[in-house]
Protein backbone atom coordinates (compact mmCIF):
# COMPACT_ATOMS: atom_id res chain seq x y z
CA UNK A 1 0.00 0.00 0.00
CA UNK A 2 1.33 3.40 -1.00
CA UNK A 3 1.29 5.96 1.82
CA UNK A 4 0.56 9.60 1.12
CA UNK A 5 3.29 10.95 3.39
CA UNK A 6 2.37 14.57 2.83
CA UNK A 7 -1.20 13.94 3.99
CA UNK A 8 0.04 11.88 6.95
CA UNK A 9 2.44 14.64 8.03
CA UNK A 10 -0.38 17.18 7.84
CA UNK A 11 -2.65 14.89 9.88
CA UNK A 12 -0.08 14.39 12.62
CA UNK A 13 0.71 18.11 12.76
CA UNK A 14 -2.88 18.74 13.86
CA UNK A 15 -2.09 16.92 17.11
CA UNK A 16 -0.05 19.86 18.34
CA UNK A 17 -1.62 22.90 19.96
CA UNK A 18 -0.67 26.40 18.96
CA UNK A 19 -1.87 29.85 19.91
CA UNK A 20 -0.53 30.18 23.44
CA UNK A 21 2.69 32.13 23.96
CA UNK A 22 5.81 30.09 24.53
CA UNK A 23 7.18 30.21 28.03
CA UNK A 24 10.83 30.87 28.87
CA UNK A 25 12.86 27.95 30.22
CA UNK A 26 11.76 27.08 33.76
CA UNK A 27 13.96 27.77 36.76
CA UNK A 28 14.02 26.64 40.34
CA UNK A 29 12.51 30.01 41.26
CA UNK A 30 9.50 29.65 38.95
CA UNK A 31 6.25 30.48 40.78
CA UNK A 32 4.19 27.55 41.97
CA UNK A 33 0.66 26.94 40.72
CA UNK A 34 -1.84 25.56 43.25
CA UNK A 35 -2.19 21.76 43.36
CA UNK A 36 -5.09 20.22 41.46
CA UNK A 37 -7.94 18.37 43.10
CA UNK A 38 -8.51 14.67 42.56
CA UNK A 39 -11.51 15.57 40.43
CA UNK A 40 -9.40 17.86 38.24
CA UNK A 41 -6.65 15.27 37.80
CA UNK A 42 -9.21 12.66 36.79
CA UNK A 43 -10.77 15.10 34.34
CA UNK A 44 -7.35 15.81 32.82
CA UNK A 45 -6.59 12.09 32.49
CA UNK A 46 -9.96 11.43 30.89
CA UNK A 47 -9.55 14.34 28.49
CA UNK A 48 -6.05 13.31 27.47
CA UNK A 49 -6.83 9.59 27.34
CA UNK A 50 -3.95 8.63 29.62
CA UNK A 51 -3.21 7.87 33.27
CA UNK A 52 -0.43 10.01 34.69
CA UNK A 53 2.62 8.21 36.14
CA UNK A 54 2.23 7.93 39.92
CA UNK A 55 4.98 10.39 40.85
CA UNK A 56 3.72 13.08 38.49
CA UNK A 57 0.15 12.49 39.64
CA UNK A 58 1.22 12.90 43.26
CA UNK A 59 3.04 16.11 42.35
CA UNK A 60 -0.13 17.52 40.77
CA UNK A 61 -2.22 16.63 43.82
CA UNK A 62 0.19 17.60 46.60
CA UNK A 63 2.61 20.22 45.31
CA UNK A 64 1.73 22.12 42.17
CA UNK A 65 0.14 22.02 38.73
CA UNK A 66 3.17 23.94 37.42
CA UNK A 67 6.17 25.35 39.24
CA UNK A 68 9.27 23.59 37.96
CA UNK A 69 7.37 22.16 34.99
CA UNK A 70 4.83 23.39 32.49
CA UNK A 71 1.51 24.10 34.11
CA UNK A 72 -1.27 21.58 33.51
CA UNK A 73 -4.56 23.41 33.08
CA UNK A 74 -7.85 23.36 31.15
CA UNK A 75 -8.31 25.59 28.11
CA UNK A 76 -10.69 25.95 25.18
CA UNK A 77 -8.82 23.08 23.51
CA UNK A 78 -9.14 20.85 26.60
CA UNK A 79 -6.67 19.90 29.31
CA UNK A 80 -3.04 20.50 28.40
CA UNK A 81 0.25 22.11 29.36
CA UNK A 82 0.46 25.89 29.16
CA UNK A 83 2.84 27.23 26.50
CA UNK A 84 3.36 23.77 25.01
CA UNK A 85 3.37 23.60 21.22
CA UNK A 86 5.63 20.53 21.01
CA UNK A 87 3.64 17.71 22.64
CA UNK A 88 1.51 15.84 20.12
CA UNK A 89 -1.76 15.29 21.95
CA UNK A 90 -3.06 12.86 19.33
CA UNK A 91 -0.03 10.61 19.98
CA UNK A 92 -0.13 10.68 23.79
CA UNK A 93 -1.92 7.32 23.92
CA UNK A 94 0.68 5.68 21.65
CA UNK A 95 3.62 4.00 23.39
CA UNK A 96 6.86 5.98 23.44
CA UNK A 97 9.36 4.18 21.18
CA UNK A 98 12.89 3.42 22.31
CA UNK A 99 15.37 4.94 19.80
CA UNK A 100 16.69 1.46 18.98
CA UNK A 101 13.29 0.64 17.48
CA UNK A 102 13.57 3.16 14.65
CA UNK A 103 17.31 3.61 14.19
CA UNK A 104 17.52 1.21 11.23
CA UNK A 105 14.51 2.77 9.53
CA UNK A 106 15.98 6.25 9.96
CA UNK A 107 19.30 5.18 8.45
CA UNK A 108 17.50 3.58 5.52
CA UNK A 109 15.41 6.73 5.07
CA UNK A 110 18.55 8.88 5.03
CA UNK A 111 20.10 6.63 2.39
CA UNK A 112 17.15 7.03 0.02
CA UNK A 113 16.93 10.81 0.05
CA UNK A 114 16.09 11.71 -3.56
CA UNK A 115 18.93 13.19 -5.62
CA UNK A 116 18.11 15.51 -8.49
CA UNK A 117 20.46 13.73 -10.91
CA UNK A 118 18.39 10.55 -10.60
CA UNK A 119 15.21 12.14 -11.99
CA UNK A 120 14.28 13.05 -15.56
CA UNK A 121 13.08 16.55 -14.74
CA UNK A 122 12.86 19.08 -11.91
CA UNK A 123 9.13 18.63 -11.25
CA UNK A 124 9.49 14.88 -10.75
CA UNK A 125 12.45 15.38 -8.44
CA UNK A 126 10.67 18.03 -6.34
CA UNK A 127 7.59 15.81 -5.95
CA UNK A 128 9.74 12.88 -4.83
CA UNK A 129 11.73 15.05 -2.42
CA UNK A 130 8.58 16.56 -0.85
CA UNK A 131 7.18 13.07 -0.24
CA UNK A 132 10.49 11.91 1.27
CA UNK A 133 10.69 15.02 3.47
CA UNK A 134 7.13 14.45 4.69
CA UNK A 135 7.99 10.84 5.58
CA UNK A 136 10.93 12.17 7.59
CA UNK A 137 8.59 14.64 9.36
CA UNK A 138 6.28 11.77 10.28
CA UNK A 139 9.20 9.80 11.75
CA UNK A 140 10.34 12.80 13.78
CA UNK A 141 6.83 13.38 15.13
CA UNK A 142 6.37 9.74 16.09
CA UNK A 143 9.68 9.69 17.98
CA UNK A 144 7.95 11.49 20.87
CA UNK A 145 4.71 9.49 20.88
CA UNK A 146 3.56 8.97 24.46
CA UNK A 147 5.76 11.80 25.74
CA UNK A 148 5.00 15.19 27.28
CA UNK A 149 7.40 18.08 26.68
CA UNK A 150 7.27 18.81 30.39
CA UNK A 151 9.99 21.47 30.44
CA UNK A 152 11.58 23.69 27.81
CA UNK A 153 15.32 24.02 28.34
CA UNK A 154 16.04 26.65 25.70
CA UNK A 155 17.97 26.49 22.38
CA UNK A 156 15.62 23.81 21.05
CA UNK A 157 16.19 21.37 23.95
CA UNK A 158 13.39 19.91 26.09
CA UNK A 159 12.89 17.45 28.92
CA UNK A 160 10.33 14.72 28.28
CA UNK A 161 8.09 12.86 30.72
CA UNK A 162 7.03 9.52 29.27
CA UNK A 163 3.37 8.78 29.97
CA UNK A 164 2.63 5.74 27.78
CA UNK A 165 4.39 2.47 27.04
CA UNK A 166 7.14 0.41 28.74
CA UNK A 167 9.18 3.52 29.58
CA UNK A 168 6.26 5.21 31.31
CA UNK A 169 7.29 7.35 34.27
CA UNK A 170 10.88 7.90 33.10
CA UNK A 171 12.52 11.15 31.99
CA UNK A 172 14.27 11.68 28.66
CA UNK A 173 16.13 14.58 27.05
CA UNK A 174 15.34 15.76 23.53
CA UNK A 175 18.74 16.74 22.17
CA UNK A 176 17.78 16.64 18.49
CA UNK A 177 18.72 20.31 18.13
CA UNK A 178 22.40 19.32 18.13
CA UNK A 179 22.96 15.55 18.05
CA UNK A 180 19.67 14.41 16.47
CA UNK A 181 19.04 12.05 19.40
CA UNK A 182 16.51 11.57 22.19
CA UNK A 183 18.37 10.29 25.25
CA UNK A 184 17.27 8.67 28.53
CA UNK A 185 18.36 10.44 31.70
CA UNK A 186 20.56 8.34 33.94
CA UNK A 187 21.17 8.49 37.69
CA UNK A 188 23.79 6.09 39.07
CA UNK A 189 23.16 3.69 36.21
CA UNK A 190 19.37 3.60 36.41
CA UNK A 191 16.53 5.33 34.61
CA UNK A 192 15.48 8.66 36.11
CA UNK A 193 11.92 8.95 37.42
CA UNK A 194 9.94 12.16 37.69
CA UNK A 195 10.67 12.45 41.42
CA UNK A 196 14.40 11.84 40.81
CA UNK A 197 14.47 14.56 38.19
CA UNK A 198 12.43 17.04 40.19
CA UNK A 199 14.79 16.78 43.14
CA UNK A 200 18.03 16.75 41.18
CA UNK A 201 17.62 18.86 38.04
CA UNK A 202 21.34 19.32 37.44
CA UNK A 203 24.31 17.86 35.63
CA UNK A 204 24.41 14.86 37.92
CA UNK A 205 21.56 13.51 35.75
CA UNK A 206 23.41 12.31 32.68
CA UNK A 207 22.20 11.09 29.31
CA UNK A 208 22.99 7.51 28.40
Amino acid sequence: MTIDWIAEAERLARGRRYGEPSLPPSSRNAPQSPPLSEEEVRAAEAGLGITFPDEYRDYLLRQSAGGAVRRLRPSAAGWGWHGDSSTNYDLLTTAFPHPDSYRGYEEELDDREPLEENFPDLDTYQAAWKSWDAEYEVLQERKTSGAVFIQENGCGFSTLLIVTGPHRGTMWFDARATCDRILPLNLDGRAVSFADWLGRRSMDLLCW
